[in-house]
């Protein structure tokens, strides 16, 4: 069963820096405390990350897994569909900046599908746990950079 969760906050940055850093994924393993490795294996003709691999601690263990990025939405949003996942069958998400007073609403969407059976619960709190994590290690990043 794949969980979805949608989760939102205000960033001091504009939607332009944001973009940026998300777009940036050599640099992850630098302010994302999770993520051990990024291995960016195709670029588009922006010369932007289009397959990368990531390497990261998840379940008391290391992951990896491989997404796929879409910009058609650029430089608005930015998504991405998994190719290939050891302990992940699905993990479809996208970011979207909105500009606002003081600085830019960021939306987060993951679409999360474990390989492994575990209640429905534990997925929804660990997909909440990635969600609310990601989005506080971004605002610092980008705010950082603003």
């Amino acid at each position: 069963m794949t969980e979805r969760a949608t989760e939102t906050i205000v960033v001091g940055a504009d939607p332009a820096t944001l973009f940026a850093v998300t777009v940036d994924l050599a640099d992850y393993p630098e302010w994302v405390a999770d993520l051990k490795s990024v291995t960016v294996s195709e670029l588009d003709d922006e010369s932007r990350p289009l397959v990368a691999t990531f390497r990261a601690a998840a379940f008391g263990r290391s992951t990896t897994y491989t997404l796929r990025y879409d910009y058609a939405e650029a430089p608005h949003a930015l998504s991405w569909v998994m190719v290939e996942g050891d302990i992940t069958s699905k993990l479809d998400g996208s970011y979207r900046f909105d500009p606002v007073d003081g600085g830019t609403l960021v939306t987060y969407q993951l679409e999360v599908e474990l390989r492994v059976p575990i209640p429905g619960f534990v997925k929804h709190r660990a997909a909440q746990r990635i969600q609310t994590t990601a989005l506080r290690e971004l605002k610092a990043r980008a705010e950082s950079l603003a």
